[in-house]
């Protein structure tokens, strides 16, 4: 609607107004009332407030390209290039990051803005200082205000981080935090432990050169020597050793008969072992130990060990009884002998006797005297 003559309008005292005659910018008005002249003019004031201190609107570009002075007066301008990354600060406190090529108009009255601008090392790092302020920065006001642009990774004590720069293996990281610039770049950190790793290969079904069926688990303990060559060479180092153990285990199995299995076990973990650490030679992982955890039979092959177990200890305890009862009657023989020719002896064993009878009765009555009682009792030729 066309106005004459003057029009009043109120700005607040955390706002800005933008001035707009017959649509086209005027100027921007400061807190307070304004009398402004119209002759036929359409009058509009647009306000901002200053708790949103970007200025977001259709006429920065044109301000910042014609409007010098009213840029200096009531704006802070930001114009990134193309390798370039800028830092907003209110008040002293890192706001904003923002991306390369960045242009934008922020309001410099109600905050103290300022705007830092840092060059893309070549490598994407940030200083772990500046790190630490971006990660306070996305705590506090969320992952927005980095632009998608940071990325924060944290390494845990006993491992490292292995950095991947647009596909490619770039350097092993300590432990701690660190950051790195992604704007047009692919990143990744990868976290590895370096602590001993146990790999279980477990129900591997295989057959003995004699055909036996067999089930076996078995547990090895590895590291990383090499991270950075493990990982350059091998996609997933810790599924490889995995299967190189399979391989092993069933190669070690299956050159043996049941029988030399079950009489030597620890031939398979040494077996397994040597041929392991053959294949990761070179690999940037180190094979500790292996051991076999369980040999599992068939329910028939165990039904069948167990008899051929049953009679071996059948014979052996035979064996020994046969031996007791020689040695007993080879001990008897020796005591008649001594007996035969030492009456005293055999005065002693007759005691003994008539001790061990005596034990077993209650009550004995004796006629005719001890003598009858023995002579009776042990009769000796």
């Amino acid at each position: 609607m066309k106005t004459y003559g003057f029009k009043t309008f109120q700005v607040n005292k955390n706002e800005r107004g933008l001035l707009l005659r017959g649509g086209d910018f005027a100027r921007v008005l400061g807190p307070g009332k304004h009398r402004i002249w119209a002759l036929g003019e359409t009058l509009h004031v647009q306000r901002f407030g200053q708790d949103a201190p970007a200025f977001t609107h259709p006429l920065a570009d044109y301000l910042m390209a014609h409007e010098p002075k009213v840029l200096a007066q009531h704006f802070v301008r930001a114009e990134l290039g193309e390798s370039e990354v800028g830092l907003r600060y209110e008040d002293g406190l890192l706001a904003e990051v923002l991306p390369p090529g960045a242009r934008r108009l922020y309001w410099k009255h109600l905050h103290e803005v300022r705007v830092e601008v840092l060059p893309l090392p070549a490598d994407a790092r940030i200083a772990p200082e500046l790190a630490a302020r971006l990660q306070q920065l996305a705590e506090r006001r969320g992952p927005a205000s980095l632009a998608g642009g940071v990325l924060l990774t944290q390494v845990p004590q006993f491992h490292t981080g292995l950095l991947w720069l647009d596909g490619q293996l770039q350097a092993a990281l300590a432990p701690g935090v660190h950051g790195f610039w992604r704007f047009g770049r692919s990143l990744a950190v990868e976290v590895v432990d370096l602590r001993a790793q146990t790999a279980e290969v477990a129900g591997q079904d295989i057959l003995t050169r004699d055909k036996v069926g067999l089930r076996l688990n078995l547990a090895a303990v590895w590291r990383y020597a090499d991270v950075q060559a493990a990982f350059a060479q091998l996609p997933k180092p810790a599924e490889h050793v995995y299967r190189e153990l399979q391989f092993a285990l069933r190669a070690a199995v299956g050159q043996r008969t049941l029988d030399a299995l079950l009489d030597d076990k620890a031939a398979i973990d040494s077996a397994v072992l040597q041929a392991v650490r053959a294949k990761l030679a070179g690999c940037g992982i180190a094979l500790e130990s292996v051991g076999v955890k369980d040999i599992i039979l068939p329910g028939e092959m165990r039904s069948i060990l167990a008899q051929v177990v049953e009679a071996e200890k059948a014979a052996q305890a035979n064996v020994i009884r046969r031996r007791e009862e020689t040695a007993a009657t080879r001990s008897l023989l020796n005591t008649a002998k001594v007996m035969e020719d030492n009456p005293v002896a055999l005065r002693m064993k007759e005691l003994e006797t008539l001790e061990r009878v005596a034990e077993r009765i209650d009550k004995i009555s004796v006629v005719g005297g001890l003598d009858q009682v023995l002579n009776g009792l042990v009769k000796l030729r």
